[in-house]
């Protein structure tokens, strides 16, 4: 089912660093259509030569954009070309200047025509006029965020596979453009402690981090943050002449800015905070964000009303219809959309793997994370790791990302901007802060969330994880045990290999696990659309029901959904009664309204409508109450 190319990825851990070199999934392998190549890796920029002509003209404005302290604005292009043509395209480079002085010292093209950057996003000049090819006039529309640096504009000729520079725009910029930006929240190591990340252009030798919080409407006090960040110079070199072969460290290289974390600590349960990143300048004055607040978690146990969305695979997309994206990711604005309209009902977020499918691009993770920022500012927004460190004797292989940045790892409590992705990788013996898998509590719900990139079979340091995270889940208090992975550990109907549904040796190891602890729900990603399965053990379903469950906990539900936002995948050869499938862009949502009583709901994207569900209703005795390999042990001893 998959296909690989070789080459290496970089993940720098916090804890440090050893090589290992991997194969790469070809994003296809699992789309629909074989769609799925990162579009900025279409554009042959590596064979760019300069053709500039006196009569052609690209003009950008405003100049100056935030001015009112906005992090995003739409801007005007207007392009003027004597020898128009169809494949004529208009890209967006930021930093401003790309010529070939920008390349890296270590690059032998260090003379012009070379352009050693690839474009944050592109259009075709006749995208918003179809006259252009007669006019040779053509006036577009982009919408551009605040990236920490300024933004030029060009008009090529030749296509995306043998790009000729035809003009250059002036330059333009944000009134403020280091500003603290795209605040992406996620739990502490304990329930009443809430991470804080952000990025800006502020290193600490300029400026000290900080976040200003407090209750809502009383007394703010101030906590300090980290600062990180990473460098060109630690990419690996490409393994051939292809520059786009690897772009983190070639053209889709792009300064990261820094990345700042703070822990906001004791934490009254289901209180309002309001918070502002700062940063306070050398010369004494401050640079403050606006305002954002959110609601802290329940305590573990305490009854509420609590809801929890659930998907994975969304990648981005981008609102000015930049080519770009235009078939990339075709549903993640309407998950976005979807989650933000309904932000007042819910109360924590997990991305479950295949976050931006950035592939190197640097840029995109800036882009990313302002398209999430009204969701990841206001309630936790929890990530699962899905690249790729598992040794091959596991049978299986991740789809890699190159360039990744801590600015999303920052999600998972246990990584707290630990690490990011990169095209070599090295790292030191694992420790638990470094591991992708982690445990957190919302009320009356406790999730295990894997790693399925590492081994998780039974007897490995993960095996015993899961099992120890299982098991401390007081089932009185947290009726509701969710465990999740972006892999198939389980069943679909999607992953159909070797004549076996998922990860056989996933199911063999661990549905012992989910049996015997009583796991509610199981999720997984990576396939991009909806399954959920009946409660199922060792291959049967042992419960007939599909609305409602009641009573005793004798089988784990399966649940894929990997329709966040990237092309969906097709459904595997076998048409199964045991499954409710839905070939479509959407999300899961659970509502625990007490102890006793669950609602499940799977939403399309589209609409935001209710397109599956069903309730449990159960007291805790049917939790404790013996099933097949999922009892107690007993004595008969006196």
């Amino acid at each position: 089912m998959e296909s690989f190319s070789s080459l290496q990825i970089l993940i720098i851990l916090l804890a440090g660093c050893v090589c290992v070199d991997l194969g790469r999934v070809d994003a296809a392998a699992h789309s629909k259509n074989g769609i799925g190549v990162q579009p900025l890796s279409k554009i042959a920029i590596h064979r760019a030569v300069y053709s500039l002509h006196d009569n052609a003209s690209i003009t950008a404005y405003p100049h100056v954009l935030g001015a009112k302290g906005g992090n995003s604005q739409w801007i005007t292009v207007e392009i003027e070309c004597p020898n128009p043509a169809e494949d004529d395209w208009v890209a967006v480079f930021s930093p401003a200047k790309f010529n070939s002085s920008t390349c890296p010292s270590d690059d032998d093209r260090q003379n012009e025509p070379y352009i050693c950057s690839a474009p944050i996003k592109y259009k075709f000049a006749n995208d918003s006029d179809a006259g252009y090819t007669k006019t040779g006039k053509a006036s577009l529309k982009f919408q551009l965020i605040n990236q920490r640096a300024d933004f030029s504009f060009a008009l090529f000729s030749g296509g995306l596979s043998n790009p000729k520079l035809v003009a250059v725009s002036n330059f333009i910029k944000f009134a403020n453009p280091k500003a603290p930006l795209y605040p992406r929240l996620s739990h502490g190591k304990s329930w009443d402690e809430m991470t804080v990340t952000w990025t800006s252009g502020y290193d600490i030798t300029e400026a000290v981090p900080m976040v200003e919080w407090g209750l809502k409407g009383e007394f703010q006090t101030r906590s300090p943050a980290g600062t990180l960040t990473f460098h060109q110079n630690s990419m690996c070199y490409p393994l051939s002449n292809a520059s786009t072969r690897i772009p983190a460290r070639t053209v889709g290289w792009r300064d990261p800015g820094f990345i700042h974390t703070s822990f906001l600590r004791d934490l009254w349960p289901n209180s309002m905070y309001s918070y502002k990143l700062g940063h306070k300048l050398i010369n004494g004055s401050f640079i403050w964000s606006k305002s954002y607040s959110f609601k802290s978690s329940p305590y573990p146990g305490q009854e509420s009303l609590q809801r929890v969305v659930i998907f994975g695979d969304m990648g981005k997309a981008e609102r000015d219809g930049s080519n770009e994206f235009n078939n990339y990711q075709p549903g993640s604005l309407n998950t976005t959309d979807q989650l933000i309209k309904d932000l007042d009902a819910i109360d924590i977020v997990f991305h479950i793997g295949d976050i931006t499918y950035a592939n190197g691009y640097i840029s995109q993770w800036d882009q990313f994370t302002s398209q999430i920022e009204p969701i990841a500012s206001t309630v936790p927004y929890m990530i699962a790791r899905y690249f790729n460190l598992l040794s091959r004797i596991v049978g299986t292989m991740s789809e890699t990302r190159q360039g990744q940045d801590p600015s999303m790892m920052a999600m998972t409590p246990v990584v707290n901007a630990v690490f990011w992705q990169r095209p070599c990788f090295t790292f030191r013996p694992k420790t638990e802060r470094s591991s992708g898998k982690y445990s957190t509590d919302y009320g009356m719900f406790h999730f295990c969330i894997a790693d399925s990139e590492h081994d998780w079979r039974e007897g490995s340091e993960q095996y015993k994880f899961i099992e120890k995270c299982l098991a401390s889940a007081d089932r009185q208090k947290q009726p509701w045990l969710i465990f999740a992975a972006h892999r198939v550990l389980g069943y679909s109907s999607s992953y159909w290999k070797s004549g076996s549904y998922g990860e056989p040796m996933g199911r063999e190891s661990l549905q012992k696990l989910w049996q015997k602890y009583k796991v509610d729900v199981a999720f997984f990603g990576h396939i991009h659309n909806y399954e959920r399965t009946c409660p199922i053990y060792q291959n049967q379903c042992v419960n007939t029901e599909r609305s409602h469950y009641s009573g005793t906990v004798n089988g784990t539900i399966h649940v894929v959904v990997g329709g966040g936002g990237s092309h969906l995948s097709e459904f595997g050869p076998v048409q199964t009664t045991w499954s409710y499938k839905d070939s479509d862009f959407g999300f899961v949502k659970l509502t625990a309204f007490n102890h006793s009583s669950l609602l499940f709901e799977y939403k399309k994207s589209s609409d935001g409508k209710v397109y599956d569900s069903y309730t449990i209703s159960r007291d805790y005795r049917d939790v404790l109450a013996c099933v097949h390999d999922g009892c107690e042990p007993i004595t008969l001893a006196p």
